[in-house]
C-alpha cells in the first residue's frame, strides 16, 4: 500500500500516474467484488429463513400472498449476482460492459414490476415502469446488434 501511494504521489510521468491509478481501481474492484459475495450470502440466508417461515406459519391457501415477495428475494440475488458478474467483467478486461448494466437493470425494472401491489400504485407509476423497459429494451436492441452476436 505504502509503495502504491508513493507512486501515486511522486508520480511525475502521466504513465506512472495512470498505472497507479489503475491499481486503484483493480484494488477497489476486488474489495466491490468481496463485499457483493458477501451480500449474496447473507441474501440466500435471509431468503432461506423467510421461506422456512412462510411455509411453516403460512395458513393453507394463503401462500399466493406472500409469493410476490419470495419472487422479490429471488430476483434481489438474482441482480446481486449481475452486479457482481458486472465487477468480475471489469476486473478482467478493465472495461465496464453496458450490456451487463442494461441487462441489470432490466431485471431490476422487472422485481420492480413483479413486487408491484397495484392497489398502491398510481398511472403514472405504471407508465413511468413502461417507459424505463421501452428505453432500457431498446438499448439492449442497440447494443446487442452493434456487438455482432445474438443469443
Amino acid at each position: 500500500m505504502r509503495k502504491l501511494i508513493k507512486t501515486i504521489l511522486g508520480a511525475t510521468k502521466d504513465e506512472n500516474f495512470m498505472h497507479a491509478i489503475e491499481n486503484v481501481e483493480v484494488i477497489v474492484s476486488k474489495v466491490l467484488s468481496i463485499l457483493m459475495v458477501l451480500v449474496i450470502i447473507v441474501a440466500i440466508g435471509d431468503l432461506a429463513v423467510f421461506l422456512i417461515r412462510e411455509l411453516f406459519d403460512t395458513p393453507y391457501g394463503k401462500f399466493n400472498k406472500t409469493l410476490f415477495q419470495i419472487f422479490g428475494l429471488f430476483l434481489n440475488i438474482l441482480i446481486a449476482l449481475e452486479i457482481l458478474e458486472n465487477i468480475t467483467a471489469y476486473l478482467r478486461k478493465h472495461v465496464f460492459q453496458v450490456e451487463l448494466v442494461i441487462v441489470t437493470s432490466l431485471i431490476a425494472v422487472a422485481r420492480k414490476i413483479i413486487i408491484l401491489d397495484l392497489e398502491k400504485v398510481t398511472g403514472i407509476d405504471i407508465i413511468g415502469l413502461g417507459i424505463a423497459i421501452l428505453a432500457l429494451s431498446i438499448s439492449y436492441l442497440i447494443i446487442r446488434s452493434n456487438s455482432g452476436h445474438a443469443r
